[in-house]
């Protein structure tokens, strides 16, 4: 018998579309390993199990079956984004246990494709941190169940590394997409503005937050990103040269970059120059404002975000954060910082079409009740090891993070590349060279 476990989106699309496997059985095993397994990893907060199976077969009836890119793969969702008669609690105890009344245009147009919704993964409250835990479970990195999978898609991460589904929605909105994809060994791409249909909470954090794939392949990420932006981003075999400037500083003052996530951004630099690329060391021109910027981004969407929920309800770090991003609202919303920084990019991004950086400075933080915490201890926490990924909401522009070597530990390691608006194509292209010349391990060796 064949196992559908571990497969590819594309391996399980094309294997249904083909009638060598069904949805239901695709879909039973998937369910078969997050009831073995999500005890320990805790990425699910719901699993559809009956919903999932009965949606498969009706899947398998369908007279266009032949023709779906996600014919039959199970998908895991973020609990931030509407799922049809699920209710969506954004990891909180005060958010309304209602369920929703249709789906979110992104997860309508990936069950259009022929994707099963298995679960809604875990998140942590309001998606403002880093880290995954809280109300409804603590999510772990599969590749060491010690440590936290990031967050805030910390949930749909985990469960793609684990290999409960091969592919999994999220979304970014200061590196909540980037961060647990590197933790958790995975290819991600936060789209540029307007790429994919955004609808995230109150206002995407002012048009910060991008909906993306979780994949364990470039090919997953592509066509996942083309179902959810309703255009196809066509592979090249051999890409055109690229200017690929890299840097291993960090764009926070005072916060440093660990050994080996400048080894792994170096050494991807070293194959991209053997690949045929022009690469050369620049620094983008950060400027010395860009800490109290990102903490005024971030603290004013959880503000907005909050503004309609008892306080009571919320955890302590929450609320904290809420309250201070209260101050900032009507600064953020006017968008002045955010044009002055896009200005001051982008001569940089004139001379250079692609930013090749370390995706995180350090390994994620030890899995725990964070939420319990104090709200300095858990911004500290965020800042230390996730500093290269804000920039790149507040500017709008594409990022990816791709799985490149190791830590000491054994877990993954990744790089970022950082493209001009409507460079994704391009970004994706990048990535599958380094794909191929640096292969990684796929899912987590969980027994």
């Amino acid at each position: 018998m064949t196992s559908w476990v571990g497969r590819t989106a594309a391996e399980i699309a094309a294997a249904v579309r083909e009638r060598r496997a069904t949805p239901r059985e695709v879909v039973a095993e998937h369910l078969a390993r997050i009831e073995r397994l999500d005890g320990r990893v805790g990425a699910f907060r719901v699993v559809r199990a009956e919903a999932a199976l009965a949606e498969a077969d009706a899947l398998a009836g369908r007279s266009d079956l032949a023709e779906l890119p996600l014919a039959g793969v199970p998908l895991a969702v973020k609990d931030n984004l509407a799922v049809r008669g699920e209710s969506n609690r954004v990891g909180s105890a005060a958010t309304p246990d209602t369920p929703a009344g249709e789906d979110h245009v992104t997860v309508a147009r990936l069950r259009a494709a022929g994707a099963v919704v298995v679960g809604l993964t875990n998140v942590p409250e309001l998606c403002v941190f880093g880290t995954t835990e809280g109300a409804y479970g603590t999510a772990r990195n599969p590749w060491d169940l010690s440590r936290t999978a990031g967050g805030s898609s910390g949930g749909s991460a985990a469960a793609v590394a684990a290999g409960m589904v091969p592919i999994a929605l999220g979304n970014d909105g200061m590196g909540s997409l980037r961060i647990p994809a590197a933790n958790c060994g995975l290819v991600t791409i936060k789209p540029g503005s307007g790429t994919v249909p955004a609808g995230i909470s109150d206002g995407d954090w002012f048009g910060m937050s991008e909906n993306g794939p979780l994949a364990t392949t470039v090919e997953d990420a592509r066509l996942m990103l083309s179902v959810l932006a309703g255009t196809e981003f066509v592979r090249h075999d051999e890409p055109a040269a690229r200017r690929v400037a890299v840097s291993v500083r960090s764009p926070l003052l005072g916060v440093a970059v660990g050994k080996p996530y400048t080894a792994a951004a170096q050494e991807a630099a070293r194959l991209l120059a053997g690949a045929g690329h022009r690469v050369l060391r620049a620094d983008p021109p950060y400027p010395p404002s860009l800490s109290t910027t990102s903490l005024a981004h971030w603290t004013a969407g959880t503000s907005v975000d909050a503004a309609s929920l008892d306080p009571s309800a919320l955890a302590r770090r929450t609320r904290v954060h809420a309250a201070l991003g209260r101050r900032f609202v009507a600064g953020v919303r006017k968008g002045r910082s955010r044009e002055l920084l896009r200005g001051r990019l982008e001569p940089f991004f004139t001379e250079h079409d692609v930013l090749l950086t370390p995706t995180l400075a350090r390994r994620s933080p030890k899995a725990g009740p964070w939420h319990e915490r104090g709200w300095l201890r858990n911004v500290l926490a965020n800042t230390a090891y996730s500093p290269m990924t804000p920039p790149w909401n507040l500017t709008g522009r594409p990022a990816m993070s791709v799985p490149f070597g190791t830590l000491p530990s054994g877990a993954p390691c990744a790089v970022q590349l950082v493209g001009r608006p409507g460079s994704e194509a391009e970004l994706l292209d990048l990535a599958e060279q380094l794909e191929r010349l640096r292969p990684w391990q796929r899912t987590a060796p969980l027994a």
